[in-house]
């Protein structure tokens, strides 16, 4: 890579800092877990001062794509801590208590994509996808069901029984086996009635309200890999916005 190569005119030069790295990690130039150089040494590698380049690392910190250890570096983000994952699951019981949920494949499936999920993911006309449902409890409660869409362009390898018998949380789940980093995700809210499967699932009344959140995940450089649409029942628990 060559000083300032992405540097366009009118850009701040601690954001072209910014998208090289991004850049750098979207082409596998460090994987997760792995510390990125030190900062003299991608200051000197971007031409730039320490200044700059901190501050670009410091939003990839800020946004938990990078992270910070006292004493050892800076290091690609992982899925493993409950900060990443709670950064991502936004459904708590009333009362403010957390937990991860337990989660059963229910339906899983090759298959072309629709027009929707081709607009979604960025996919041409002719793309398949993978298309899945989970079921998943909080402290025993039947609480949601998971509709999920991923390219098979990028999840080549996924099959049920590796789904079903994870034993991580499935954006882990993703890095560890195909080497997708969930860094951001885009969420918009509705109400929905339960069909018959869903209301089935959740053990409640066909048409009984929910909250839908339907969610696109991205990865490095605004690549869309996941389309989401969440059923909840919110009876005994509740959506918590981003802070």
């Amino acid at each position: 890579m060559n000083k300032k190569e992405f540097f366009l005119p009118g850009t701040p030069l601690y954001f072209a800092v910014k998208q090289s790295l991004l850049a750098a990690l979207a082409s596998g130039e460090w994987v997760r877990g792995q510390a990125i150089p030190p900062e003299n040494q991608l200051a000197e590698k971007f031409g730039v001062s320490i200044g700059t380049l901190r501050k670009a690392v410091d939003e990839l910190v800020s946004e938990h794509i990078l992270i910070r250890h006292q004493g050892r570096g800076t290091f690609v983000a992982t899925h493993e801590s409950d900060q990443h994952f709670f950064k991502f699951f936004r459904i708590q019981r009333r009362d403010g208590y957390k937990t991860y949920p337990t989660t059963r494949l229910l339906k899983f499936r090759r298959r072309k994509a629709t027009r929707e999920a081709c607009e979604r993911l960025q996919l041409p006309k002719d793309a398949s996808v993978f298309h899945f449902f989970n079921l998943l409890s909080l402290n025993n409660d039947l609480v949601m069901v998971d509709e999920i869409q991923v390219p098979e362009v990028l999840f080549a390898t996924l099959n049920e029984q590796s789904l079903g018998e994870r034993s991580s949380t499935l954006y882990n789940f993703y890095q560890n086996n195909f080497g997708i980093n969930i860094v951001d995700t885009r969420e918009k809210l509705s109400v929905c009635q339960a069909d018959s499967a869903v209301a089935g699932w959740l053990d409640i009344a066909e048409a009984t309200p929910l909250l839908l959140i339907d969610r696109t995940a991205y990865t490095y450089q605004d690549r869309p890999v996941e389309w989401r649409q969440t059923r909840a029942n919110t009876a005994k628990y509740e959506y918590i916005a981003k802070d």
